[in-house]
């Protein structure tokens, strides 16, 4: 099986990085990861893509996530959102085809310093990847993520380690089940 993750934020002290990474290397310590700040585009508009064309970088991003059996996406929240950086890539990527991730298999996550963990935002993808083409298998909000993760341990707090792990476990099962298509 072959896992992709991503932070979706291009801070390099990024913690939704450090989730991501860190939830996959549970299900598959060679997981790849890529890092958000290597995809840096222009503002999408409909202008710029009559001009140029859609940039090599979103075609490259799309590719990637097709060689996957399962992308592991941690969302930061920005007011609510996404981060500009990751929706301008999604908006960049979805005129490359309609149906932007072909039936992927998505382990969607966030987090963040506060209480809540990203709730809205990861709510906002759960909701809007099923119509891009994901298959959301399942999704898990860390909150306070200074106070409930350390990054060479994971999860510390127990109630949330255990709600994780047996999120981790149905992932697993689900490849362990069913045959790549």
């Amino acid at each position: 099986m072959k896992i992709i993750a991503l932070g979706a934020s291009t801070s390099s002290k990024s913690i939704n990085q450090q989730f991501a990474t860190f939830a996959a290397q549970q299900i598959d310590p060679v997981a790849e990861v890529l890092h958000l700040q290597d995809y840096v585009l222009p503002l999408y508009s409909t202008n710029l893509q009559e001009k140029h064309g859609i940039p090599p970088s979103a075609m490259d991003f799309l590719a990637r996530l097709d060689t996957a059996d399962l992308v592991i996406i941690s969302f930061a929240e920005h007011n609510g959102s996404y981060t500009a950086a990751f929706k301008n890539l999604l908006d960049w990527a979805s005129r490359c085809r309609e149906k932007t991730f072909l039936g992927t298999k998505m382990l969607l996550l966030a987090t963040s310093p506060g209480a809540r963990g990203g709730a809205t935002v990861l709510n906002a993808a759960a909701v809007t990847f099923p119509y891009m083409g994901a298959k959301v298998i399942s999704c898990f909000s860390l909150p306070s993520y200074y106070q409930n993760f350390i990054p060479d341990q994971g999860i510390i707090q127990p109630e949330l380690q255990l709600q994780f792990q047996s999120i981790l476990n149905a992932v697993k099962t689900q490849f362990t089940q069913e045959p790549h298509q």
